[in-house]
C-alpha cells in the first residue's frame, strides 16, 4: 500500500489537516475510531483520531497540531509526497444512535474529528448543539462546515477573544435546555471541567482519551487508563469513555511522563534543521 496525500489543509496556526489516500482502510472506518501514522522511516508511530473518510473515493482525513518532533516532521510532507504507512481503522467506534439532544463540545485540533461525530449524531436525527472551544480568536476554525451540520453553533476561547471566554458559560445552557448526551472531544483538561459542569445535570457525557500509545493494538500496555475504578487501554477498550467514571488526574500524570524527553527529541530536531520528506 502506498498512503498519498492527496490534500493538505491549513486550519489554523500550526494545525493541518490531510486527506490520504487509504482504500481498505476508508471501506472500514467509522466515526470515534483511529489511525497510527508514522510517517518515514525511523518516524514515530502517532495516533491520530479520524475526521473523514469517503469509501467510494478510498480516502481517509486525519488532523493533528505541530507540537512535538514528530508532529512537526508530519507537516513538512506536502501534496503528492508518501507517507510510510497508516494503520487503521483502530479503537471501538461510537456509540450513534437517536438520543434527542446531543451537546458535542470540541477543543483545539479536536474540534476537526468532533464535526464526523456531529454528522452522524445529526444523521440519525438528533437535535445537536456543536461547541466550538479554542485558545483564542486566530485558532477557531471550521466554524462553517459546524454551522452547517448543528442546529446550533456556540464558540468559546480561552482568552474571550471569540465567543464566550471559557467553558462555565454551559451551565448557564443546562440550566435553561435539557441534553440527553454530551459528548466531549479535546484537552484533558477542557474535557474534566466539561465534565464537572455536566456531572450535576446528570447527563450522559463520553469523552475521547488521548493517552500515550505505541502500537494501538493493545499489546504494549502503554495506553492505561483508570475507568470506574478498572484499568483499561485507550486503544482496545476506548477510545471513549464515560467522562464522569474518568481519573483525569491519573491521565494528566502519565501523559506528562515524557515531557522531558519529548521537548529534548523537538529541540534537536529543530536544530538539525528537520528532515526533507521523500516525495514520490
Amino acid at each position: 500500500m502506498t498512503y498519498k496525500i492527496l490534500a493538505k489543509r491549513n486550519l489554523a496556526h500550526k494545525m493541518t489537516m490531510f486527506e490520504v489516500d487509504a482504500p481498505e482502510i476508508a471501506a472500514k472506518a467509522k466515526p470515534g475510531q483511529f489511525l497510527i501514522v508514522i510517517a518515514r522511516t525511523g518516524s514515530e508511530r502517532i495516533p491520530l483520531t479520524i475526521c473523514d473518510f469517503d469509501a467510494q473515493k478510498g480516502t481517509v482525513t486525519f488532523a493533528f497540531h505541530e507540537v512535538g518532533k514528530s508532529t512537526k516532521e508530519l507537516a513538512t510532507f506536502a501534496e503528492g509526497d508518501v507517507l510510510l504507512n497508516v494503520t487503521g481503522p483502530l479503537g471501538n467506534p461510537s456509540e450513534i444512535g437517536c438520543f434527542g439532544r446531543v451537546l458535542c463540545v470540541g477543543g483545539g485540533i479536536m474540534v476537526a474529528p468532533l464535526l464526523l461525530q456531529v454528522k452522524a449524531m445529526k444523521a440519525a436525527g438528533n437535535e445537536v448543539t456543536t461547541v466550538l472551544g479554542c485558545r483564542s480568536g486566530e485558532f477557531l476554525f471550521m466554524k462553517k462546515e459546524a454551522m452547517a451540520l448543528s442546529d446550533e453553533v456556540l464558540v468559546a476561547s480561552d482568552d474571550g477573544t471569540a465567543g464566550e471566554t471559557g467553558m462555565d458559560f454551559l451551565r448557564d445552557l443546562l440550566a435553561c435546555k435539557m441534553f440527553d448526551r454530551c459528548v466531549v472531544m479535546g484537552p484533558v483538561l477542557m474535557m474534566r471541567s466539561v465534565c464537572e459542569i455536566t456531572r450535576p445535570f446528570n447527563i450522559p457525557t463520553v469523552v475521547t482519551l488521548t493517552p500515550i500509545m505505541i502500537d494501538g493494538m493493545g499489546m504494549c500496555g502503554v495506553c492505561r487508563v483508570t475507568v470506574n475504578g478498572k484499568m483499561l487501554f485507550g486503544c482496545v477498550d476506548g477510545p471513549e469513555f464515560d467522562g464522569h467514571q474518568t481519573n483525569f488526574d491519573e491521565l494528566v500524570k502519565r501523559q506528562r511522563t515524557m515531557l522531558p524527553e519529548e521537548r529534548l527529541s523537538s529541540i534537536m530536531w529543530e536544530s538539525g534543521g528537520g528532515c526533507k520528506c521523500e516525495r514520490k
